[in-house]
């Protein structure tokens, strides 16, 4: 299995900052030296043309030049800097790489990724590009009319950029299973939202993701799925509120390899956040992750479904007309309201 990494996914902060950028080092190494069947390669940044897929074209040349006012860069919760450009750009170039890797072989991994509060025009919550849109749209380029790729969004907290961005086009199901009264406090409108209490911990969570997988599958039929492994709904998690086990995380994991290997989806696989009290915790929960889908690879399970199986061909996103999916549901637990 691949797993796309880089030097540039650890960050220079100022001392004191909360975000625990030595977890992306930590993971690469334990991968490194303990999964000896993933092969580690570096990811390339995006450009300047996969970029402008998602964002508008004014943002991103003012991250790119550190012209962001400092409110902008307030929101996005880092201090510019080049190596902050050469991150984000990196992030998302890992992502589609992930992506293409997936599609060839099955499953594949970003030792970083899942950006999704990052909107077209604007970024916040540790997210400057959105990886995962900008790896769907170049997907979608990549193999044209009728790609529909799912962005399953497993991450603590809401992936309200993600949801906006993708929220009037039919190739693109957004599902985000978050906690209900966690960051972001006003939340966008996914495909479909599963909000959860305070507290909850696996059983009640593997329940609700359960049918949230069967109603993504039921409404839409994807071509590739980009999953947000989240390592922040561990319990004591510092920005979490949610109290699953490592056991109930890798439960998660399983369920949605497991929904997507049965359908014959490619999975490729992002990070996300992890803001364990205890680093090594979260570093443990992403290895997790990265060892149970070098699992799935190498158990013969190719995630391809068969050809009188393929998704028929729809038209492009801009052309898209009628009612391709059903309108956006709500969950909380596993109740529709």
């Amino acid at each position: 299995m691949q797993a796309f990494y880089s030097d540039h996914f650890v960050l220079p902060l100022p001392p004191g900052h909360r975000f625990p950028m030595q977890k992306y080092a930590r993971l690469r190494e334990r991968v490194a030296g303990e999964l000896p069947h993933v092969a580690l390669t570096e990811a390339l940044p995006a450009d300047d043309g996969m970029l402008g897929r998602v964002h508008a074209h004014d943002y991103v040349v003012r991250v790119s030049t550190g012209a962001l006012n400092p409110k902008e860069q307030r929101e996005i919760g880092f201090p510019w800097s080049p190596q902050m450009v050469e991150r984000s750009r990196r992030s998302a170039g890992a992502t589609l790489a992930a992506c293409r890797a997936a599609l060839a072989q099955g499953v594949a991994v970003n030792l970083a990724g899942g950006t999704h509060h990052a909107y077209a025009d604007r970024g916040e919550g540790f997210c400057v590009f959105n990886d995962a849109a900008v790896a769907a749209r170049a997907v979608q380029a990549d193999l044209g009319a009728g790609t529909r790729v799912a962005i399953i969004d497993l991450d603590v907290h809401q992936g309200n950029g993600t949801a906006a961005i993708f929220e009037h086009d039919p190739s693109v199901f957004t599902l985000s299973l978050h906690g209900e009264h966690n960051y972001p406090f006003r939340k966008a409108r996914s495909d479909l939202d599963v909000a959860l209490p305070d507290g909850c911990g696996d059983d009640d969570y593997l329940v609700a993701l359960g049918h949230a997988l069967t109603d993504l599958f039921a409404q839409f039929t994807p071509t590739l799925a980009i999953y947000l492994a989240g390592a922040d709904p561990l319990e004591n998690d510092r920005l979490g509120r949610l109290a699953l086990t490592h056991d109930g995380l890798l439960a998660r994991d399983r369920s949605v390899l497991t929904a997507c290997a049965e359908r014959g989806v490619p999975v490729a696989i992002a990070m996300a956040g992890g803001y364990g009290r205890d680093i090594e915790q979260t570093v443990a929960a992403h290895f997790a992750t990265v060892r149970l889908a070098s699992q799935f690879h190498r158990s013969g399970r190719r995630f391809h479904r068969p050809p009188s199986a393929q998704p028929t061909s729809s038209p492009p996103p801009s052309t898209m007309s009628g009612p391709a999916r059903p309108a956006h549901s709500t969950q909380q637990g596993d109740v529709f309201v």
